[in-house]
């Protein structure tokens, strides 16, 4: 089993409050942490942690953060022979404020921003060879409607996890085998006019919903639909936990494991990412999750 992510590598620069700040206004905060992020590299550190062999493909600055952020993959068990490093373009970064929690997070694309046509062109061989690709909205639009073709052409099953919330279009929600917004994010592609059971029993197998502290939601092809409770959980940072599930849930359907029972392992895993600070350090191994299953049994 080989999964492959095409998407964001980020620096995460993470603060913790004592609430959210309002607009305008100035807060006193803790320390500030930089640890290693991007939604892409976080779905991959999630899949490499839970036994899978992933690939990374995107691009980094040649810089410290760079630098930094090759080498925190690869100690995590991914390989990034083909992540390109830019000489010119700084490395992505994204701030984080963590407090109540939940968190805010402001994003700046740098050398995520050069995942484009000509670099999936250049690795399309290689992608070839997996056998699930996990995408997400931190690299250009456009790179993620050519990869997600590309790959239904090669009969590669492709999770798109549509955040930062976006339009997605028809025939790429045709073509992605599986897509996992939050309630907000499906509004946003499919509109508000039809309930979250009606829109799920319209995208059977396919259409994901995460819906935070109230678990996720699915249509099975049955016509039934169910949603998994989320695990309660002493929470420290819900950074990356969306990340985790997409990641977990990657590499349970990969297995061949059933949509149901893909989303109660994925489920318990994002709960237990909450209990530790930062997105990769905080995200289970395989062992954790499958001893905490074992207590909910």
């Amino acid at each position: 089993m080989k999964l492959a992510v095409v998407g964001s590598i980020n620096m995460d620069m993470t603060i913790t409050a004592d609430r959210i700040p309002k607009k305008g206004e100035t807060l006193s905060g803790g320390t500030v942490h930089y640890v290693p992020g991007g939604k892409g590299a976080n779905q991959a550190v999630a899949m490499a942690k839970l036994g899978a062999e992933v690939e990374m493909f995107g691009c980094v600055g040649q810089d410290e953060n760079g630098k930094k952020l090759l080498k925190n993959l690869q100690e995590a068990g991914v390989k990034t022979d083909h992540i390109r490093e830019l000489k010119d373009v700084p490395t992505g970064i994204a701030m984080i404020t963590v407090a109540e929690n939940d968190n805010t997070i402001v994003v700046a694309a740098g050398a995520n921003g050069c995942v484009d046509r000509k670099y999936v062109d250049s690795v399309k061989e290689i992608l070839r060879e997996f056998d699930m690709v996990i995408m997400q909205h931190e690299i250009p639009l456009d790179t993620v409607w050519y990869t997600v073709d590309f790959c239904w052409k090669n009969q590669i099953p492709v999770v798109l996890n549509p955040a930062p919330a976006a339009a997605v279009p028809e025939d790429v929600i045709d073509k992605a085998a599986y897509i996992t917004p939050n309630e907000h994010e499906a509004a946003l592609i499919f509109g508000d006019g039809m309930s979250t059971e009606e829109l799920l029993k319209q995208y059977p197998e396919k259409l994901i919903i995460t819906q935070g502290s109230r678990g996720v939601s699915a249509c099975l092809k049955t016509g039934e639909v169910i949603q998994v409770p989320a695990r309660p959980a002493r929470v420290v940072d819900t950074t990356g936990a969306g990340d985790t599930l997409n990641g977990a849930l990657a590499v349970q359907l990969a297995q061949g494991k059933s949509l149901k029972e893909a989303l109660i392992y994925a489920n318990t895993a994002a709960s237990l990412s909450t209990e530790k600070l930062g997105a990769q350090s905080g995200m289970p191994s395989a062992e954790e999750v499958e001893k905490e299953l074992k207590k909910e049994m």
